[in-house]
């Protein structure tokens, strides 16, 4: 049977789906790191920075490798790599200091997941398909999905295999991506085309103003993002003082569960909406959202806060990415890759700020929440300035 470009979009879908997978896999864990291989707050957040990080430098060199691998190539690395990303999460630890086990494995996972977050978009922007904002915002969905099922089926093991045979179900887990691996090396990968354009306007126009802007963006909303999904499930254990299982399920996974409902309905309803509208307010909404998290008295409303800067968040990223291929056409894979860099900037500079914050405050996490209320806040100056910007200017050609 020959392979056509809906079975590309669906390695890309799974691929963002891995994603999702390492990024969230250990924050579950976070407190039985604490408790097991005695990992401090201050640990932790510096593994999560080490994961963005990781993913920050991909950012800079995954849009060179295809000149080295080709697409398909690189692609399948990055899936080998989350696989055994997650497999030295399970072993390594048993043989190293727990600390530099787990560092080295989160590098090796970050590694892989940031070569999918930048190779997905231009795959999909290649593809002979219509509908390609449609189909850009889809595949980020399924972070969302990812993260869904990541939490949901391992707090189902937790509970009922035990939270003590996690080496286990990170093995398990590592199967999802192993097999993505052999998926992408059977689909067809389409080369993208790009206008030609001089290196000199071409650097102009990523100096240009609205380039910066998007960039920007990018930065706030992962931050805005990671630091709520970060945390979320060690703020409604420690700080709620909920059971892990509701916590998990009412904290992180309700947030994914909104998050996934945003992009679904802006993919469904996108040629109605007015895409600038949607991000201001959903960017109003998440400050709503992490005020609601940190200040209430209610675990109960805590949670419903957490979840509700889920869906808040959830059209930030593809709606940015949206807005730039709009404003900027041609943009091409060193577009993404930049656009992909200021997202792991906010991604790293998010969780890691709510971590310290939480940890000067005596790992009092609801601080560390009103700080990130900084990054949404950034999103509605930049949102507005961009609005305007598009009033007066026709989009960016590159010919």
């Amino acid at each position: 049977m020959k392979l056509n470009a809906k079975y590309t979009v669906v390695a890309c879908f799974i691929g963002i789906i891995n994603q999702a997978l390492v990024i969230n896999f250990s924050p579950l864990l976070f407190t039985t790191f604490e408790s097991e291989l005695g990992i401090s707050l201050a640990k932790i957040s510096t593994l999560i920075a080490i994961s963005f990080i990781t993913q920050l430098l991909m950012d800079f060199t995954a849009s060179k490798l295809p000149r080295l691998f080709n697409k398909r190539i690189t692609v399948v690395i990055g899936q080998i790599c989350a696989s055994v990303g997650l497999i030295s999460l399970a072993v390594l630890p048993s043989i190293l200091p727990p600390f530099i086990a787990l560092i080295i494995a989160t590098v090796i996972g970050a590694f892989g997941s940031g070569i999918i977050e930048v190779m997905g978009n231009p795959i999909i922007e290649a593809c002979p398909i219509d509908n390609k904002n449609k189909l850009l915002t889809f595949m980020h969905s399924g972070y969302c999905w990812g993260l869904v099922l990541t939490v949901a089926l391992s707090t189902l093991f937790f509970h009922f295999v035990g939270i003590e045979h996690w080496r286990l179900l990170a093995c398990l887990w590592a199967i999802v991506p192993a097999v993505n691996a052999i998926l992408f090396s059977v689909v067809p990968i389409y080369k993208m085309e790009a206008a030609p354009a001089k290196k000199s306007k071409e650097r102009s126009i990523f100096h240009s103003f609205i380039f910066v802007a998007f960039f920007v963006l990018m930065v706030s909303a992962g931050a805005a993002e990671q630091a709520m999904s970060q945390w979320a499930s060690t703020f409604a254990e420690q700080g709620l003082g909920v059971s892990k299982s509701i916590g998990d399920i009412l904290g992180p996974c309700a947030f994914a569960l909104l998050m996934g409902l945003a992009r679904v309905l802006y993919a469904k309803y996108s040629e109605k909406m007015n895409l600038y509208k949607f991000m201001m307010f959903s960017s109003i909404l998440c400050v709503c959202s992490y005020l609601l998290a940190a200040l209430s008295p209610s675990p109960i409303l805590s949670l419903i806060g957490c979840a509700i800067c889920g869906f808040s968040v959830g059209i930030m990223w593809p709606g940015t990415l949206c807005m730039a291929t709009e404003q900027i056409p041609h943009g091409g894979v060193k577009m993404f890759a930049l656009l992909a860099l200021a997202g792991d900037i906010g991604c790293t500079a998010g969780p890691t700020a709510a971590g310290f914050a939480a940890e000067l405050a005596g790992n009092n996490l609801s601080v560390g929440f009103l700080v990130s209320i900084l990054f949404p806040l950034l999103m509605i100056i930049f949102i507005s300035l961009i609005t305007r910007y598009k009033k007066r200017h026709s989009p960016l050609e590159r010919t």
